[in-house]
């Protein structure tokens, strides 16, 4: 059986995470969606807001199921019996330093290996990051997040859209 993370911030969850993880678990037995705690950043959402958006987003996929994790990825995976981790690449500089990463996890532990799917050509632009910015000036983020999370973003920044 095998078992693969999609580990990431997800600070929105955003169409681009929807379409790997979509992607991602028709690929393998059991995907994991790891929402890394991330302590050095100022998350718009706490790891437990985040945790169940996400379970909210996977709850037709049987095969997802969504954790928190503090730490290096590596001992978490070695704790939870998962030996494969699934990147997003959007462009060739993401690849750099997502390579550089997936080398350094290798060596921390040989068992781990890292595959990396490119991005639908649709949200080859997106980040969270992006989606952020966008909903702090009032922009329209319904082309970059799905419905559900809409509102709860926007109340983030105390905006109604």
């Amino acid at each position: 059986m095998k078992k693969a993370i999609y580990p990431g911030s997800f600070d929105p969850v955003t169409f681009g995470h929807q379409d790997m993880i979509i992607r991602s678990s028709a690929i393998v037995d059991e995907l994991v969606v790891g929402v890394l705690n991330n302590r050095a950043k100022n998350s718009l959402f706490s790891v437990e807001e985040r945790v169940s958006m996400l379970k909210e987003m996977t709850a037709s996929l049987p095969n997802v199921t969504v954790d928190s994790f503090d730490g290096l990825l590596v001992d978490y995976m070695k704790e939870h019996g998962v030996s494969l981790i699934v990147r997003g690449l959007r462009a060739v500089t993401d690849f750099e330093y997502e390579l550089q990463i997936a080398q350094t996890n290798h060596v921390e532990n040989p068992d781990v290996e890292t595959i990396f799917l490119t991005t639908n050509l649709q949200y080859s632009y997106l980040s969270s990051s992006i989606v952020r910015e966008f909903a702090a000036y009032g922009g329209d983020i319904s082309k970059f997040v799905p419905a559900l999370f809409i509102d709860r973003i926007y109340d983030k920044y105390n905006m109604k859209k």
